[in-house]
């Protein structure tokens, strides 16, 4: 278990700890020599039972806050710590509200330096902070009267103290994750690294990720409350010696020890913003802000969703932009400063860390936002909410929730979802399926409508167009169903619905009959020279080689300019030859390979660019679509 002290500067807080621990947390000489706190100091207590209590004590001087807010992040409890001559001050009001927008679970409050003052002194005040804490989360907490010069107090406070460290339960297990505070070197061992073990656990000799140099190290030993130790785990203190390749610079406060290798850091996020109780103004839209999570500090701006003004104490939603990256994960939590760092405005807590680009304020996004407000702990219930919405990414989504597989394959479980892709891929709801392949039966409706001569649509074309923006697995796999179901047929590698058919009368049977040993040259045919051969009218013979492209017997490489399917399926596998060899096709490589002349050669390959077959870039053309124009 893991307490952070919390109060105004020279309350005693660092002498109460030194008191109950028999350490003193001040480390730095400027520390000894000011006789004030401005770093994270660390002590443990040993309780009767063997438990170990951590302690951080961190700095009340209100020029030190950022160093305060690295500390109390990841903290199970927080003594707030008040001098009975001195009183409720300014810093002891800030540090109240920091602790009730962190939503720490519960506080205790500490009254120091009693012996300097009457009783009727600590009663009276007493009563003033019961007033404090009345309108935060830790109304009627409990206040303890001690001295940390004469020790009265010390041994019912610490009696309290071990009666809280009863370790969390019910808790769903995460990744593991430790905030980086500080970082050393010791003789003989090398780089050590210290913070709060925010979720999961750690052995001796694991693979952790690092992000300040974004690389793999090792862990070689852990002191877990400041006791050498084969594991370390949630809410505690770790000191963990590192192995790689690494330099003690390469390590700064506030670089993250993670479980897995990360995606990109965020750069913006959605979160639920709880306004500061004594919030003096309303907080305004794309107003300039410190932001603090965990031991980063980064500034950003606010941009608040709804509603578009926040006064003391209210709830909205916002979106968080940074004016650099964090990396973050669904209900962390980060506090809101002014853009001077002199006031607390508000905590944050993560909603989204991968907000859409547009389309931010409509209705019914503003009330998805509000349903995954309301349910953001319940793993299953964010999964709801958020495949109903879109289709859910599985790596993004046990990311954000920092599950690993095995709990990601029991939520799935409950959840009737369509995977696609396995633990890389994609969940869908049945319904969103079901739209997305009915996106697809109307795309092919309206191409056959507007394109009647064609035969089909090519796989990939018809995915570009219908579903541009679904992962290629998922709406390949949309289309197979559709296929296999026969509800789609694939005709020589075209896409076409079942009704969508032509054929010749008996006339036109005989015509197209000699008209296809013209199409069967190496230059095709143009419709007036094959009219003129059949001793036919043009305007009839155009009607029938329509016809016949609409059948895939023939193909238009151009307009009026038409091959029979099969003669432009050898040209295809000649395409496909000359890719295979040099990886892709030029103009001047396939008018030799077929002793055409030029034009023609680059009126064929910008026919299959159109068909999806190749594309072109610049001079080059790659192969898209290899099963088009295949027998």
């Amino acid at each position: 278990m893991i307490i952070g002290t919390a109060g105004h500067v020279d309350h005693g807080k660092t002498s109460l700890i030194a008191r109950l621990t028999g350490t003193d947390a001040d480390r730095l000489p400027e520390e000894k020599r000011r006789g004030m706190t401005i770093d994270l100091g660390y002590a443990y207590l040993t309780l009767p039972d063997g438990r170990r209590l951590g302690f951080i004590d961190v700095p009340g001087h209100e020029h030190f806050l950022s160093n305060m807010l690295a500390g109390v992040g990841g903290i199970d409890h927080a003594l707030l710590v008040i001098a009975a001559d001195d009183g409720i001050m300014p810093q002891t009001v800030e540090h109240l509200a920091i602790l009730h927008l962190l939503d720490i679970p519960a506080v205790s409050i500490v009254l120091t330096k009693c012996d300097l003052v009457a009783p009727e002194r600590v009663e009276a005040l007493a009563g003033d902070i019961a007033a404090l804490l009345a309108p935060t989360r830790f109304a009627g907490s409990p206040v303890l009267a001690v001295s940390s010069k004469s020790g009265v107090g010390l041994d019912a406070l610490a009696s309290h103290l071990g009666q809280l460290a009863a370790p969390r339960s019910g808790a769903p297990a995460r990744r593991f994750r430790l905030a980086i505070d500080r970082r050393f070197s010791v003789r003989g061992a090398g780089l050590v690294v210290t913070g709060t073990a925010l979720a999961g656990q750690v052995r001796v000799g694991d693979t952790l990720w690092l992000t300040g140099v974004g690389k793999p190290v090792r862990v070689r030993g852990i002191h877990a409350q400041n006791q050498a130790a084969e594991q370390g785990e949630a809410h505690q203190r770790l000191a963990l010696n590192l192995s790689g390749d690494l330099a003690l610079d390469d390590v700064a406060r506030g670089d993250w020890l993670l479980a897995h290798e990360p995606p990109e850091p965020s750069s913006r996020v959605t979160v639920q913003l709880q306004a500061d109780l004594a919030l003096t103004r309303p907080l305004a839209h794309w107003q300039a802000v410190h932001l603090h999570h965990a031991a980063s500090h980064i500034t950003g701006r606010l941009a608040l969703l709804e509603p578009q003004r926040l006064d003391a104490g209210q709830c909205g939603l916002a979106e968080l932009v940074f004016d650099g990256a964090l990396y973050l994960a669904d209900n962390d939590r980060l506090i809101v400063r002014d853009a001077s760092a002199q006031t607390t405005l508000a905590s944050a807590r993560v909603l989204e860390i991968t907000p859409p680009a547009r389309a931010k304020r409509t209705q019914a996004r503003l009330a998805y936002l509000a349903e995954l407000a309301r349910v953001a702990a319940d793993d299953r219930a964010v999964l709801g909410a958020v495949s109903r919405w879109q289709p859910v990414s599985l790596p993004a989504f046990a990311w954000a929730r920092q599950l690993e597989d095995g709990q990601v394959d029991e939520l799935l479980e409950a959840n009737p979802l369509k995977r696609v892709g396995g633990n890389e891929g994609w969940l869908y709801t049945p319904a969103c399926w079901e739209g997305m392949q009915a996106t697809l039966l109307a795309t092919l409706a309206e191409r056959h409508a507007s394109h009647p001569d064609e035969i089909g649509v090519a796989r990939s074309a018809l995915l570009r167009i219908a579903l541009p923006k679904e992962p290629a697995a998922a709406a390949d796999l949309a289309i197979g169903e559709l296929i296999d179901s026969g509800r789609v047929l694939s005709t020589r590698g075209w896409l076409h619905l079942p009704e969508h058919r032509v054929s010749f009368d008996a006339e036109e049977e005989t015509l197209w009959s000699r008209a296809a040993v013209l199409l069967q040259r190496d230059e095709g045919g143009w419709v007036r020279d094959v009219a003129r051969e059949l001793d036919e009218d043009e305007s009839v013979v155009r009607v029938l080689l329509k016809k016949a492209a609409r059948q895939g017997l023939a193909v238009a490489v151009v307009s009026d300019r038409y091959y029979a399917q099969d003669r432009l399926r050898q040209i295809a596998a000649t395409v496909r030859r000359l890719a295979g060899e040099h990886g892709f096709v030029e103009a001047s490589s396939l008018r030799d390979a077929l002793g055409l002349g030029r034009k023609l050669a680059v009126q064929i390959l910008e026919f299959f660019d159109r068909s999806g077959f190749t594309r072109r870039l610049g001079n080059r053309h790659w192969l898209r679509d290899a099963t088009l124009f295949e027998e």
